[in-house]
């Protein structure tokens, strides 16, 4: 076996084809999901409207990301994966109801409330607007009153979607969020006609997203003889387990979205527009994220908590040093390419209509701050599991406090100075957003080593080496071509979308080719058995 190769005998590739898969789903997402961006800046861009929505809209979503992608996950797969290892089908699925209801009921008490006082959740979470811009705060208060449900709808979408990827269904749910996305750009292109003002027909298409992505896996799940019959039994031994570990877990594992609704609440102080030019700039920083980091770290989490079940700690370190390794051989090209090519990206995907040459410039800053924090946002996505897999939620909530304190002072180094002197506030909350990150991510990692859960295995220097080569090359091609492809701003959309589809593809085959040359070979990052 060569140096690369992870020390496991027996690999077949399990993890990488899974991941492969949920990666695709994902991709396709994604790329729906630009779509869906490039219609928002052409029908909303970066105005008032444009701001209260995407506020109304990121607050359910923050909360899912607490509850169907964070803590709930975190805390109910290991012990999914506990049941199902260790007791009956009955057992199981016992659990799985009584999960449903409590988790059901909570959410829709939690949803009743917000609705009724979501003036409060808007002044907490855009207070400059509820100072200085009373219009766009009511606006945002009614617009939330109807996307909040969402919030119902998607958590329990994600208990559908952890109890499928435990049987190994990982598709189905990376398939899901292609309906939300489907959704809001039928709502904006078509739905928008039958709304006075167009903005609010997408918040009633986030509403419809959440019942459909629900709606969707409930046939995956009867399949499976697996549907939920809610059963509110907070006395539950698994229930009350599950609930122990998501307390730290709502904080620990949410630390980011925590960080980018903190910057929500200084932007609503900036200049208007700043809410809008963060949220077009993290979208595209996120896009390699979203494809690759959530789903290597949706396919360890059920391998870890089966290792950590079965007392397999060499299997369970090999899996942390497969998932940092594929990490970095995306991570690095993506930063690198979004940060030279910020300007000429956002050009060709957002630069027309109600979209302004102003506004692109604007979310460049932003875009090129958050790019530079990608690799500590993805180191987080796959150290984290380390952690919830063992069912230790306390130490990355004591990390997540220590990131937290040190993005809120580093967002005052650097906030007040960029905007008083450069008018640029909302860079200063992006660059706090990725250092913050990289504390964070390496304190994760600190943890896991010093507590010797994960070991590096033979090899990584070798391949660093290798990577960073690989990446020069992807480099030095894409600075050759932006310096003959120099017109973005003069091309029409169809010029733009060839010259960037020459730069992607171009710089991604030079990358992969000089991969192969420096001597990665798939064998060597298949992933342990």
């Amino acid at each position: 076996m060569q140096e690369d190769t992870l020390q496991q005998p027996g690999a077949k590739g399990r993890l990488l084809k899974s991941s492969a898969i949920v990666s695709i789903m994902t991709m396709l997402s994604r790329i729906l999901g630009l779509t869906r961006d490039i219609v928002f800046a052409n029908f909303i861009g970066a105005a008032g409207g444009a701001d209260a929505f995407f506020v109304a809209f990121k607050i359910p979503q923050f909360f899912r990301r607490l509850f169907a992608e964070g803590a709930f996950s975190q805390a109910f797969v290991p012990v999914l994966a506990e049941y199902k290892h260790r007791y009956s089908r009955a057992d199981l699925k016992g659990l799985i109801d009584r999960v449903t209801g409590v988790l059901g009921g909570a959410l829709m008490a939690f949803t009743l409330v917000v609705m009724l006082g979501a003036p409060l959740i808007t002044a907490l979470f855009a207070p400059g607007w509820y100072l200085h811009e009373p219009q766009k705060f009511a606006h945002t208060s009614d617009m939330i009153r109807v996307t909040f449900p969402y919030l119902l709808f998607i958590s329990l979408a994600g208990l559908s979607g952890a109890i499928l990827n435990s049987f190994g269904r990982f598709a189905v749910p990376a398939f899901t969020p292609v309906l939300l996305n489907i959704s809001l750009i039928t709502a904006a292109v078509w739905g928008a006609h039958y709304f006075t003002v167009a903005v609010d027909a997408l918040a009633w298409g986030v509403f419809f997203a959440g019942a459909v992505q629900l709606l969707f896996q409930v046939p995956f799940l009867w399949r499976l003889d697996m549907f939920p019959r809610p059963r509110f039994d907070i006395k539950h031994e698994g229930v009350r387990r599950i609930l122990t570990l998501m307390v730290p877990a709502l904080f620990g594992v949410s630390v980011s979205q925590i960080n980018l609704l903190l910057d929500t609440v200084l932007a609503s102080f900036l200049p208007s527009g700043s809410v809008s030019w963060l949220y077009y700039s993290d979208r595209l920083a996120e896009l390699p994220l979203g494809v690759f980091a959530i789903a290597i770290a949706t396919v360890i989490l059920p391998s870890l908590s089966k290792n950590y079940a079965e007392q397999s700690p060499e299997l369970f370190s090999a899996t942390i040093d497969w998932a940092l390794r594929m990490v970095i051989l995306v991570a690095m090209p993506a930063t690198t390419a979004l940060f030279i090519m910020a300007e000429p990206i956002l050009i060709t995907l957002f630069h027309y209509r109600a979209m302004e040459q102003h506004d692109i410039y604007m979310a460049s800053l932003s875009m090129r701050a958050y790019t530079a924090g990608l690799l500590a946002f993805m180191l987080i996505k796959v150290l984290a599991p380390g952690y919830y897999s063992r069912q230790d939620m306390r130490t990355p909530v004591k990390i997540g406090v220590i990131a937290m304190v040190s993005n809120m002072v580093l967002n005052l180094l650097f906030v007040i100075p960029l905007h008083i002197y450069w008018q640029v506030g909302h860079v200063g909350l992006a660059i706090a957003t990725s250092l913050s990150a990289y504390i964070n991510g390496g304190l994760l990692l600190r943890g896991l080593r010093k507590d010797n859960i994960y070991r590096y295995s033979p090899g990584w220097l070798s391949f660093m080496v290798k990577v960073m080569v690989a990446n020069g090359v992807m480099v030095a091609m894409l600075i050759v071509g932006l310096s003959y492809f120099d017109n973005w701003l003069l091309w029409g959309w169809v010029d733009r979308v060839w010259h960037m589809a020459v730069l992607v593809v171009g710089g991604g085959m030079g990358y992969l080719l000089a991969l192969v040359l420096v001597g990665i070979r798939r064998q060597q990052i298949r992933g342990p058995h």
